[in-house]
């Protein structure tokens, strides 16, 4: 039967994000503080390609055979000489699918004080570190922003072949952009969205 010959096809497979292109996982290090609570930054070096001196969380691509937390406790180890030993991971946030197709994955992790202690950064990477105390999200929302993201048409794009004219409707979304500023440090992009969820997570659970 037909059926049964296709459904090998589906039987073990696992839903992917469609025209994902890579994944990537990020740790959200929570260390425990003079200030209470916080979460560890870092700044990528100003020689990076990519984002030079913009804050993020440690991390980078997932290699093949790797989890989000083996690929987050790797990179915090070879960015921060943390090593995976010194953290407990807590479970994975809300990801992100960004509209280049990379899928970012959060894991969240408590920083033990063996692993602050380890703390150097890689400085072919990362500028510098730096700690926020969750207090101050709670305290201080973030300034928003938006922007509206429109397709740009090819005007030899077939309308008449597919059956629509040139007047049709295409969708188009309105982006909202986070910012935190700390100590000089602007949060912002896709690491405020994952500091946002993490909050919002937190006081959603009541333990503020």
């Amino acid at each position: 039967m037909r059926a049964e010959q296709f459904k090998v096809l589906w039987k073990d497979h696992t839903p992917r994000v469609l025209d994902r292109l890579f994944e990537s996982a990020v740790l959200c290090p929570l260390v425990e503080t003079s200030q209470g609570l916080s979460l560890l930054y870092e700044v990528r070096a100003a020689s990076l390609k990519r984002q030079p001196g913009e804050v993020c969380f440690p991390g980078g691509r997932v290699e093949l055979g790797e989890t989000a937390a083996e690929c987050a406790l790797r990179e915090t180890h070879e960015e921060l000489n943390i090593p995976p030993s010194a953290v407990e991971i807590l479970g994975q946030s809300d990801f992100i699918c960004h509209p280049s197709g990379i899928v970012l994955q959060p894991v969240v992790g408590f920083v033990r004080p063996e692993g602050m202690a380890a703390l150097r950064p890689g400085r072919s990477e990362v500028a510098e570190t730096f700690l926020v105390p969750v207090s101050f999200f709670l305290e201080t929302p973030p300034q928003v922003y938006a922007y509206e993201m429109r397709p740009s048409i090819p005007e030899d794009f077939p309308y008449e072949a597919v059956g629509v004219g040139p007047d049709y409707a295409w969708a188009h979304s309105r982006v909202n952009v986070n910012v935190w500023h700390w100590d000089g440090h602007p949060i912002w992009g896709m690491t405020a969205r994952i500091t946002k969820d993490l909050i919002e997570t937190m006081q959603t659970a009541k333990f503020f």
